[in-house]
């Protein structure tokens, strides 16, 4: 009997953490590069995305708001189809850090590539040359000026 109990809760514990490494479902947007599934939040790997409230330039120097754009290409991108979010680590703030992926389109890749974010070199180096095409190409936040994600969160908090 106790090794019926042992085998059961070994399975279980085993199925906890398969389902912890990948996280699937329809996502809702929090941010531009956070996102949200069945209550889990996910901050999605290697990537940093201006931030809400913050403002680009066009090159004619006309502010814009670059962070709230880059969260509503996010949520048009994504729709109400599922996502799977495969886990890599956890936050310093209890959020899973994954790569997520919808009908096989890489999304941290898709946002760097598109100008919506930039490749948070200081945690990966797998999204630099997705954030070169889109600097060449001069895509959304690469059109103009704009502060990196980190730089404009120090200056917010005064330093």
């Amino acid at each position: 009997m106790h090794f019926l109990l042992a085998l059961v809760l070994v399975s279980f514990v085993a199925a906890s953490q398969a389902h912890a490494d990948r996280l699937t479902g329809v996502a809702s947007v929090v941010d531009g590069d956070t996102l949200e599934i069945r209550g889990q939040r996910i901050r999605l790997h290697g990537i940093d995305a201006p931030e809400s409230r913050q403002l680009c330039a066009t090159p004619e120097g006309q502010r814009w708001r670059c962070g709230q754009q880059a969260a509503l290409s996010l949520a048009n991108r994504i729709g109400r189809q599922q996502l799977s979010c495969t886990v890599r680590d956890i936050d310093r703030y209890g959020r899973f850090i994954a790569v997520c992926h919808q009908n096989g389109t890489d999304l941290n890749a898709w946002l760097v590539r598109e100008g919506w974010a930039v490749a948070y070199r200081r945690y990966s180096r797998d999204y630099i040359r997705d954030e070169t095409e889109a600097r060449s190409a001069r895509r959304n936040i690469w059109s103009g000026r704009f502060d990196m994600p980190w730089d404009w969160r120090r200056a917010q908090r005064g330093g």
